[in-house]
């Protein structure tokens, strides 16, 4: 059985910077308010035209591509994250493939939001453990602002998220000391109302009956989220799939060089770090600067760490993430 390692990765951030200032002039809040509760001190808010879901995703696919030595008649099968996608449908794995122009291979779009990055990486790891492909292009990317409520009212959600891209380039390997050692992913779907986007659903409410009622109090197409019920549930959930990924590899948290926690708070990373002991320097966080990206934040940030040299060759890596559905997964990773 092969095994699957990154050999490229990149990402793409658009350069509109919002502040926490900038939002305190179109809702009450204030900078000391947010990054109290959050960490955050500025996230990136798209304006070109052509920083939709699958265009920041092309472009930081081309810049992992391109790190990886791989061209678009190499890349094998395409496993595309988000909750934001262009269209209701078809996703955007179709929209980047085309852009890409990639041959006619798969294009999988998954939705399992803050643990979408993790559900593609374990995806395309299954498929290249097999044998049946060799390169993975794997994304994660998000276009949050063009949904959020920008007002008071939706002030606890919105002064969170952020847009960006991230990605990898997943390739086969016959080196056992190197690559993915498992993935491990969960979900609970009970709670799933509790961090969610109620419409417009094909079963439910739809744009029609939105426009059709044009009620201003009409909250069913913003954001939700039970702040103080996902906090709770994702420390317990981290910890417990980070152990879960230690212990199938027979590793202990001493053998952990780098964390990277998907950015949803920085509260809920720092409460993990404390709780596993780890030093500064074993946790990578970016939340201050770009928000939460959702899927994208787990890519943006392992790019970013590995940029700036604090991942090495034979590092163990540990990726954990949490979100809605209830979603919450991890890989473990030989760099």
């Amino acid at each position: 059985m092969f095994k699957s390692k990154i050999s490229g990765l990149g990402y793409y951030v658009p350069e509109n910077v919002v502040t926490n200032d900038d939002l305190s002039k179109v809702m009450d809040t204030n900078h000391e308010w947010i990054v109290e509760r959050t960490g955050i001190h500025e996230r990136r808010h798209k304006k070109l035209e052509e920083d939709t879901t699958s265009g920041m995703g092309v472009k930081a696919a081309r810049i992992a591509m391109e790190r990886a030595g791989v061209e678009a008649k190499d890349i094998d099968f395409v496993v595309f994250a988000t909750l934001s996608p262009d269209y209701y449908f078809p996703g955007p794995g179709v929209l980047l493939q085309r852009e890409l122009g990639l041959n006619t291979v798969a294009a999988l779009d998954i939705r399992a939001q803050c643990s979408g990055f993790i559900y593609a990486l374990s995806i395309a790891d299954q498929y290249i453990k097999t044998g049946m492909y060799k390169n993975v292009l794997v994304v994660g990317s998000e276009v949050h602002s063009a949904g959020l409520d920008m007002t008071t009212r939706g002030r606890g959600v919105s002064v969170i998220f952020g847009d960006g891209a991230g990605a990898a380039v997943l390739t086969r390997s016959e080196n056992e000391n190197q690559g993915i050692l498992s993935t491990h992913i969960h979900s609970q779907g009970e709670h799933a109302e509790e961090l969610a986007l109620i419409a417009p659903g094909m079963g439910g409410r739809w744009v029609t009956d939105i426009l059709e009622d044009n009620n201003p109090d009409d909250i069913s197409y913003t954001p939700y989220m039970n702040g103080q019920f996902v906090f709770k549930n994702a420390v317990v959930r981290f910890s417990e799939v980070i152990n879960e990924g230690l212990e199938a590899n027979n590793l202990g948290v001493e053998d952990i060089d780098m964390l990277i926690p998907h950015q949803a708070n920085l509260r809920i990373s720092q409460y993990i770090q404390h709780k596993f002991g780890l030093p500064d320097d074993k946790v990578f966080n970016n939340i201050q600067k770009y928000g939460n990206t959702t899927a994208a934040s787990i890519p943006i940030a392992l790019t970013e760490a590995w940029e700036a040299g604090k991942i090495k060759e034979g590092d163990l890596v540990v990726l954990a993430a949490f979100g809605s559905g209830f979603t919450w997964g991890s890989v473990m990773l030989r760099w």
